[in-house]
């Protein structure tokens, strides 16, 4: 049964195009500031009709509507710890495509990861302890340790931190956060296959201000970086 969606305002091209032109803004030092008058309060207090919908990792460093330069009501925004999928997380991605008209989805990982050396940490000989939950949430990103780990290193299971790059371990599980995203949503698979929707993952490089594209879906032409 398909699922009704709302009718994007923006092509997803559009949709990348302004939200990478904010970027580049903060990066150059720039920042416009848009949409964060007391107009815009008002113009949102019924209704809001962001055009991307963001799904980051919660670290402090990542405040989406700096780093993107935007204002109130520009972007919806999921967050958690190491951008881990749940059921929340697709649903709060589906209400922004289906309901709200957003037309992209960007999934923001980002260098220097807590989670990602925490999954490392975990995935090693002698893993520190920790809580359940944190081990519950940190589990989904051990493949990427895992896969990264192995393809250069057969004599161990146990990841060695000082011998992996944990920034390489991101953006694996930063690809396997966007194809999570599409395996647990039909609807969010839909509106990618009928042209209404692009997912882009991104990392963002802390010292450089800049989120860098490493992988896509959909209907937009972006620059990628390598994965490896």
């Amino acid at each position: 049964m398909s699922i009704p969606h709302a009718t994007p305002r923006v092509t997803p091209q559009q949709a990348w195009d302004a939200f990478s032109a904010g970027n580049e803004r903060f990066v150059a030092g720039a920042s416009a500031h848009p949409n964060q008058n007391v107009e815009r309060r008002s113009e949102l207090v019924n209704s809001q009709t962001p055009d991307v919908a963001l799904f980051g990792c919660s670290d402090s460093r990542l405040a989406a509507e700096i780093i993107f330069d935007c204002g109130l009501g520009d972007l919806f925004i999921a967050r958690n710890m190491g951008h881990v999928v749940a059921e929340s997380i697709t649903a709060s991605m589906e209400y922004a495509v289906t309901e709200l008209g957003a037309s992209l989805i960007v999934v923001l990982a980002h260098d220097s990861c807590g989670a990602v050396a925490a999954a490392i940490d975990q995935s090693s000989r002698t893993p520190s302890s920790t809580t359940s939950s944190v081990r519950h949430t940190l589990a989904p990103i051990q493949p990427a340790v895992q896969q990264l780990w192995l393809r250069d290193n057969t004599d161990t299971p146990y990841a060695d931190a000082a011998k992996i790059d944990a920034n390489a371990v991101g953006r694996i599980h930063l690809s396997a956060t966007v194809n999570e995203l599409l395996r647990t949503s039909r609807a969010i698979s839909d509106a990618v296959d009928a042209g209404t929707l692009a997912i882009v993952g991104c990392q963002y490089r802390l010292t450089e201000g800049r989120a860098v594209p490493y992988t896509v879906v959909g209907p937009v032409a972006v620059d990628l970086a390598p994965l490896n």
